[in-house]
């Protein structure tokens, strides 16, 4: 919310999981015109190569898998309050339910879903002393489900189910907004169209969202004013 910092920063401080690459880095890279950006990634050298790319960005690593490793970087997180809260972080686990393995069930809940709650759930004090905005980086597969990608989607589903809920929970406090990308030019999008058997000469990034519009959706949801809340938003490319 355009309400003043009282962080300990001389701007208002933004921290971006999954900002090492794709949605997250280009949303990192808006923020940091008008924030101190928390880069957030799983390994000191992904963030740092990051941080290289973005000025004067701060480091946020930890695996949000792992309780252990988001509570030291929690302990050595600086700010006394938080500005805006982006969960950009997620892995594409797709398969027929008869195929797909109970570990690949739990991988993709994990990181998608249960990492993304406790995350909010440790950082809500922060966010409300701000009266903050937290932006969750959903999906088109938060509203729909196809042959193939049923635990995406599960994921997805699951986290649309969180921030609406949160939304009304935290109504007049911290403003939740969740946008739904549709297919985005990002390593991920390649990564699952090779899976769905497409040869790397024939990927075409141009048809696809770029990551830049989803930073600007982001940028839409935290600069609205105080009196109101984006609560949706759907991004999608042209051509279906």
């Amino acid at each position: 919310m355009t309400t003043p910092p009282t962080t300990s920063s001389e701007r208002p401080v933004a921290l971006i999981t999954g900002a090492t690459r794709g949605i997250g880095l280009a949303i990192a890279h808006d923020l940091a015109t008008t924030h101190t950006v928390y880069i957030g990634g799983t390994s000191e050298e992904s963030v740092k190569k990051a941080q290289e790319t973005v000025p004067d960005a701060r480091p946020f690593v930890a695996d949000l898998t792992d309780p252990s490793s988001v509570g030291k970087a929690l302990e050595a997180f600086p700010e006394p309050a938080l500005d805006v809260l982006v969960l950009s972080a997620g892995i594409s686990v797709g398969g027929a339910i008869a195929d797909v393995s109970r570990e690949d069930w739990v991988r993709v809940l994990d990181l998608n879903v249960i990492a993304q709650v406790d995350l909010i759930r440790q950082l809500l004090p922060k966010l409300r002393a701000t009266h903050g905005d937290i932006v969750a980086i959903n999906s088109g597969s938060g509203h729909r489900s196809r042959p193939g990608s049923a635990p995406y989607c599960a994921s997805k589903f699951a986290l649309r189910a969180i921030t609406d809920a949160l939304r009304e929970e935290e109504r007049g406090v911290v403003r939740v907004t969740s946008v739904h990308p549709g297919r985005v030019d990002t390593d991920m999008q390649r990564e699952i169209q090779a899976e769905k058997g497409m040869a790397p000469e024939d990927y075409d990034g141009a048809i696809y969202v770029q990551p830049e519009s989803i930073a600007a959706a982001v940028r839409t949801a935290i600069d609205a004013t105080p009196e109101c809340t984006v609560e949706e938003i759907r991004v999608r490319p042209v051509i279906a």
